[in-house]
Parts: structure tokens; sequence; C-alpha cells
């Protein structure tokens, strides 16, 4: 099993990031948001799990051991296989899932491509007492390293084109009226300033 990949971004390309490590090119799966924070010629370093099949071997990556925690819980619902628990994590946060599994909540599950009705509800009955939302007091380690997330956000975005004033104007608009659960990843918070952003010029 490799639990986790660190290394040199060769490419990122759509849901696919190459991850050299020890001269070896590794194929990633990952979310697009993830994908928007990884850049070609830095270090990285994800939580992986290797879905071993008759005809293939594939290895998806995560930015959070908790989006790694969740895949895995996801694929052990019927009917949801690996691919369909990325799509659930592309569309919701960790915290976003535990929350509509908590209110027993199918709805943001069917908003996820591939996730037909049926399989939205059993994703929320079966998850049932497997997933808690962390609390997120004041002193917790979420806004202990809130900054820090912050900081990558805007390094992602100069890494994309714009410039550092304009992108970390963007992270503080939107990790003001960010949920707790979108401030807590960079793939969510990046996602939210981009949306800011928009297709204005970049510098």
């Amino acid at each position: 099993m490799i639990a986790s990949v660190r290394g040199t971004v060769l490419t990122v390309s759509g849901t696919v990031a190459v991850i050299e490590v020890g001269g070896v090119g590794l194929a990633v799966q990952i979310t697009p948001q993830f994908g928007l924070a990884l850049r070609a010629g830095h270090e990285a370093s994800l939580h992986t799990a290797l879905i071993v099949r008759e005809d293939d071997l594939s290895l998806f990556g995560f930015e959070t051991r908790a989006e790694l925690e969740v895949f895995d819980l996801l694929r052990g619902v019927s009917g949801v296989g690996p691919k369909s628990a990325l799509g659930v994590l592309a569309t919701l946060s960790p915290d976003e899932i535990a929350r509509a599994i908590a209110a027993e909540d199918d709805a943001p599950f069917r908003k996820v491509s591939g996730i037909g009705p049926k399989t939205a509800k059993l994703i929320a009955v079966s998850l049932q007492g497997k997933l808690l939302a962390p609390a997120t007091a004041s002193g917790s380690p979420a806004r202990v390293a809130a900054t820090s997330i912050t900081q990558n956000v805007v390094t992602a975005l100069v890494g994309l084109g714009w410039n550092e004033r304009a992108a970390a104007a963007a992270v503080d608009e939107a990790a003001a009226e960010a949920s707790d659960a979108d401030r807590e990843t960079v793939a969510a918070l990046l996602r939210l300033a981009l949306a800011r952003l928009g297709p204005g010029v970049r510098s």
C-alpha cells in the first residue's frame, strides 16, 4: 500500500498530477480543486490510496488525511467506486459531508455527477455514526492553521498569474465569508478566491 507520496510536481492536467518520486513519475488522480493548488516544479505532499484491480493499479491523492479517510469510507458504500468517491470530494469538503451525514440529508450527494438518488441515500444512511464534523472553537488547530492556509492560497494564485496584492485581497475576502469547513483546506479556499477574481486581468 502506498499511503503517501512526496516529490516534485512534474505536470498537472485536469484531475491527474504526475509526481516524481525517486526518479519515477507517479500518475495520481486528484480533485480539480487540489490540482489548482499544485504547481509544476514545486514539491508536494499527498495522502494517497492505491486501488488494485485485476487489470489496473490506480493511485488517488488528497491534500489532507481527512479527505483520504472520507474517500475510504465512501468506497465502502455499495455502488460507490473510487472515481465516484473522488467526485464527491471534488464537490463537498469532509466537513460538508459529515454535516450531511449527521442530518441524514442526501440532497448534497445528489448534486454529484455520477451519484444517483438511490446511491445518495445509501451514502447518507451507510455512513451514519462514522463521521463527525470537528469543533472549531477558538484556539483549535483549525484556527491556528488558518494563516498558513491563506498564505498557501495566495502563493498558488500568484503561481497562476495574479499579482500578489490582488491575490491577497481576494483570499482575505473569501476567507471572511467562507464557512469554517472551506477555511480549513487550501483547495476549498482557493476555489472561492478564484471565483472572486474571475477572468480579470492578471499580472
